[in-house]
């Protein structure tokens, strides 16, 4: 499947990232011959710096390991931590994850071939031991699979809440305005998070009928599930967890309708 017999055709794809993290994705879009519209649907600000986390970063060289989930959970660890602190192993999910790591100095000894937590966690339990403690920061609506299946297999995790996950205010009236001319083609969501953000826009303004006929894709099981409990029909589902999976699918999905 190569980008050359793919294509978007001018489809208005809804990007739900903001300038700092759109880039890519928007790119990406661009090259398969569609037309970006970016419109984060999820705001970070890291949390107050608690005791919980102090004493993390205290005692950061007893742990046998550190788990970073995301860029953001890792850039926001560090501010806390600083770059010189006393790391001990990092394992890191996804590519951008793990090249946000190593810009930052930090050498990675494990990034699963799977970027979902399952993935994560079946590629990475052949290094689990018996009372290994594990360091594992992540945002506020971030789930405790990772933490649940470790302590399963005899490791001793600890979750710390580094950042807080939000809506930003000021997309709403651009959503909504949106989603009422008719001016997105594509729904695309990178996080369950994502989806709960837009949903609340569809009910608040009334836009329930807007979101009919548009093409829903997701990256991964998870937000699939999240994204047709609160009532879409997904379209698209890649195999790979990656915005470039999620992009070719799209163009794979749009290329089969227009036979």
């Amino acid at each position: 499947m190569t980008g050359e017999s793919l294509s978007l055709a001018g489809k208005k794809v809804l990007v739900p990232r903001g300038k700092d993290q759109a880039g890519s994705f928007s790119e990406l879009i661009r090259r398969f011959g569609g037309i970006p519209v970016e419109i984060p649907l999820l705001a970070f600000r890291p949390a107050a710096k608690t005791e919980e986390i102090l004493h993390a970063v205290r005692e950061l060289p007893t742990y046998d390991w550190v788990i970073f989930t995301s860029k953001n959970a890792l850039e926001t660890f560090i501010s806390f931590a600083g770059k010189n602190a006393p790391f001990p192993k990092v394992a890191a999910i996804g590519t951008k994850t793990e090249r946000a790591a190593e810009e930052s100095g930090l050498a990675v000894s494990f990034t699963p071939a799977e970027f979902a937590a399952e993935g994560f966690v079946e590629e990475f339990l052949p290094f689990v031991e018996n009372g290994m403690k594990v360091l594992i920061p992540k945002g506020n609506k971030a789930r405790s699979y990772i933490a649940d299946q470790l302590r399963k297999a005899g490791a001793e995790p600890q979750e710390i809440i580094i950042y807080e996950t939000g809506f930003p205010e000021a997309s709403g009236e651009k959503l909504a305005m949106m989603l009422k001319n008719g001016s997105l083609d594509v729904l695309a969501f990178t996080s369950p998070s994502t989806v709960e953000h837009f949903m609340e826009i569809v009910h608040k303004t009334g836009a329930e009928a807007a979101v009919q006929g548009r093409l829903v894709a997701c990256i991964g099981p998870v937000t699939r599930k999240r994204a047709e409990e609160l009532g879409l029909d997904v379209h698209v589902v890649p195999a790979g967890y990656t915005i470039e999976d999620m992009t070719k699918s799209i163009a794979a999905e749009l290329n089969q309708r227009r036979k």
